[in-house]
């Protein structure tokens, strides 16, 4: 029988098992977006993990949403994460970047005054950024022009490349949580018309792009996609969530990626749907899981073959050996909020691990 400690081949990538580390973003990126030695003692601690997912990381300058986030587009950054994952393949584990482009949540004081981009002039309403002026409301985001789209998909094609330069062994694509690609898919942020916006097919025309140019540039093999079909975070909305990501699940069958990455739920409980079933039902692929798990649902999920991983989020975050206190049954550390997006060692990598 299928277990959570069963290996699992994610395209090139064989997993030695299904507990997997989803993506934190946790801000201790320093300067220009350098990652930093701590990171890599960090994901280091965490290598039992069958595959860490690293944090939201930019693959252009000038699009921080998250003021102290690291970025995969220098030099320095390059060889930043090297630290990360030459410690981590050290200790037995696998890794894999989540690139991203943040669209209309980045803010003009995270960008020397630039004003944000987006599919359409709409602003996050209801939620605030943290910058170095304080918290601040989100701004209008200027619309993108279709004649500069190709730039950004070739942004994120390089991207994975410096990312197998740095040495991760996969990258995900982040197309959830109300970012850049989100915002096209989804018909509550995205208002223009052909050839990127109006019907499904023209909304997703630009995550396509991306896929196909990032498998390009490292194999489709080594490429996962992270979706958030019912996440309001960001002030997101579908007016057909199960339907678009029914069809999406069907169409991405051709693009043979290493895994879909899918969020279930809601952070703020607001849309409610089954989409995991939809999504299991429709794509013959690796499936991913996240939100919401315990130890034991996600025991049952993966031996009925409900999904082939889940990824633990805070968790993780709170017991670097998640999977050895997943398999002994012992209790877990509980996560301290106030440290999430701290800087230095404190909430980050001194939480205990399980006495041998």
């Amino acid at each position: 029988m299928t277990d959570l400690f069963t290996p699992l081949r994610l395209g090139a990538v064989e997993i030695n098992n299904r507990v997997l580390m989803a993506p934190l973003t946790r801000c201790r990126a320093e300067g220009e977006h350098v990652p930093t030695p701590l990171m890599a003692e960090y994901y280091a601690q965490r290598a039992s993990a069958g595959l860490i997912i690293a944090e939201a990381t930019m693959i252009l300058p000038g699009n921080s949403a998250f003021w102290h986030e690291p970025g995969i587009y220098s030099p320095a950054q390059i060889a930043g994460w090297r630290l990360t994952t030459d410690a981590v393949h050290a200790a037995g584990g696998k890794i894999a970047l989540q690139i991203w482009h943040g669209g209309r949540a980045c803010h003009p004081d995270l960008n020397d005054g630039a004003i944000p981009v987006a599919p359409s002039a709409i602003a996050i309403s209801g939620e605030e950024v943290h910058t170095p002026k304080g918290k601040q409301s989100y701004t209008v985001p200027r619309a993108l022009q279709d004649a500069e789209i190709p730039a950004i998909v070739a942004g994120f094609a390089q991207a994975a490349r410096n990312a197998r330069e740095a040495g991760f062994d996969m990258v995900e694509v982040h197309a959830a949580n109300g970012y850049l690609i989100d915002e096209f898919l989804r018909d509550g942020s995205n208002q223009r018309q052909a050839p990127y916006g109006g019907n499904r097919e023209a909304r997703a025309r630009f995550l396509f792009e991306v896929l196909d140019a990032v498998s390009a540039a490292i194999g489709a093999d080594r490429v996962g996609v992270r979706f958030s079909p019912l996440n309001s975070f960001n002030d997101m909305q579908d007016s057909d969530p199960v339907g678009l990501y029914t069809w999406l699940a069907e169409t991405l069958n051709d693009r043979h990626l290493a895994f879909v990455h899918l969020m279930r739920a809601d952070f703020y409980g607001k849309q409610q749907a089954d989409v995991l079933g939809p999504v299991r039902k429709h794509y013959q692929g690796n499936l991913i899981a996240n939100m919401g798990y315990s130890p034991a649902e996600a025991e049952t999920a993966v031996a009925e073959g409900l999904v082939d991983a889940v990824a633990f989020g805070t968790s993780f975050l709170a017991n670097p050996d998640l999977p050895a206190r997943i398999r002994k049954g012992s209790a877990l550390n509980e996560p301290n909020p106030a440290t999430f997006y701290t800087p230095g060692p404190e909430g980050y990598t001194d939480y205990p691990t399980l006495a041998i």
